[in-house]
């Protein structure tokens, strides 16, 4: 029996990857790494050559002795490993372009994760996610896998019901939230306890606890007041309506914006799309930017410009959850898990975003006061759309699909959606092979 960790990253050749080796080498004292296996495809060959050349001057610095691997096959790097991070694009940047340029030319919002976006991106992301682990079942089935592949809760919620692998979905939001808490607290961050629920991307924060107070109305008055640290850098400037805010008794993510503020959130998104490009294009720009300066042979640390890219604090969930399952820490995060009764209204077998404590068992979610019922019950309907989105992307049953856009509150209906779908699947399927007996 190997007396180190085996760690296979999946889309290594992402610009989030430095991000993710600078908190393993932070955590060298807690996680015996011995091999890092960074695995991507023919597209992403390149970018995978340059993460590997970064990542070995970065081990380097710390004087350690870690085998580092890159591969184009997954099944040597899945292999015995112990842990296996998911991190990957199906159908790389271009596809979450093509996603946002089809939502708004229906007059749409345009997101990865939300709307007919989110949509498209679960129906190329979860069949090769299933693939993925039917391999790990095979080659590694007591290994974690944990996934922070967007749109990370469906995709989590795919692995949790059709596949026996032991996986947890992460985001960095709520990372990006409790920090920001902190800051406006003054404070150190293991001295607040936030408590978030909710879905990916479509969370609230219910508790924040420090000095045995609840400290949810401070805060909330100091977002009135202009002092928003809860925002991640890769999402505009922007104000909540102050009336909702200070009624709700919660505090939404970022995200609900999309929700919220739908009308006001598309004009941007329009003004945006005619000037520096919809976000993916420019994420395209920044990832160019960035990878011109990993392939600097005396670069040998995370630069300080990913920062940019919105993925900030991805190594605190991952590596934090790494290291509390590994040495049982009873860490409280935020993660993607089976509901069990801690949402109630939500089925017990879903996956839902909820503050947890992390054993070497997985997460225990803890139970959350009951929701406002008008909050219960839009969380609700974006469950079921998220439980049908699911069931379309592995079935190929556009009929299944149509119903859980027609419940999503900013995809617009009618023959305009009509179109739209059959738009989004004819330009998807390279990725999208099981609709393919549709289309004509």
């Amino acid at each position: 029996m190997k007396d180190y960790l085996k760690i296979a990253v999946i889309g290594a050749g992402s610009s989030y990857t430095p991000e993710l080796i600078e908190g393993l080498l932070k955590r060298k004292h807690e996680l015996p790494i011995g091999e890092l296996w960074l695995v991507d495809i023919e597209e992403g060959k390149e970018k995978v050559e340059i993460i590997a050349g970064l990542t070995r001057r970065m081990i380097a610095r710390e004087g350690l002795d870690i085998k580092v691997e890159v591969t184009l096959d997954r099944k040597p790097a899945l292999k015995d490993a112990d842990f296996v991070c998911s991190q990957f694009r199906a159908g790389c940047l271009e596809g979450r372009i093509r996603d946002e340029r089809i939502s708004l030319k229906y007059g749409m919002i345009g997101q990865e994760t939300n709307g007919l976006g989110g949509f498209a991106n679960a129906c190329r992301t979860i069949p090769i996610t299933l693939e993925i682990c039917r391999e790990m079942e095979e080659l590694c089935p007591e290994a974690w896998l944990l996934n922070f592949t967007n749109p990370s809760g469906m995709v989590t919620e795919a692995i949790l019901r059709h596949t026996k692998v032991k996986a947890v979905g992460l985001c960095n939001v709520p990372v990006i939230m409790q920090k920001g808490v902190a800051k406006l607290l003054d404070t150190e961050e293991q001295d607040v306890i936030m408590q978030v629920a909710g879905l990916n991307h479509f969370i609230w924060a219910r508790q924040i606890l420090h000095e045995g107070q609840d400290k949810l109305k401070h805060i909330v008055s100091e977002i009135l007041s202009g002092k928003d640290y809860l925002v991640p850098k890769n999402i505009p400037p922007f104000a909540w309506p102050s009336d909702l805010l200070e009624n709700m008794g919660m505090i939404p993510c970022a995200y609900l914006r999309y929700y919220y503020m739908s009308e006001d959130i598309m004009k941007q998104e329009l003004e945006e799309a005619d000037g520096e490009g919809t976000r993916g294009e420019v994420v395209k720009a920044m990832e160019k930017r960035l990878f011109d300066i990993y392939k600097n042979p005396e670069l040998n640390e995370k630069p300080k410009e990913l920062e940019k890219r919105g993925g900030q604090y991805y190594s605190e969930a991952a590596c934090e959850l790494m290291s509390s399952i590994y040495n049982d820490k009873r860490t409280i995060m935020h993660v993607n898990t089976r509901n069990n009764g801690a949402i109630a209204g939500l089925p017990d077998d879903c996956a839902v975003e909820v503050s947890s404590v992390i054993t070497k068992s997985g997460p225990l979610p803890l139970n959350v006061a009951p929701f406002p019922n008008d909050t219960l019950c839009l969380i609700q309907l974006m469950k079921e759309f998220e439980s049908l989105t699911v069931e379309a992307a592995v079935t190929g049953n556009l009929n299944m699909a149509k119903r859980a856009l027609i419940l999503n509150p900013i995809v617009n209906t009618g023959s305009i959606l009509d179109q739209a779908l059959e738009e989004t699947v004819r330009e998807n399927l390279d990725y999208m092979p099981q609709f393919r007996h549709l289309i004509q």
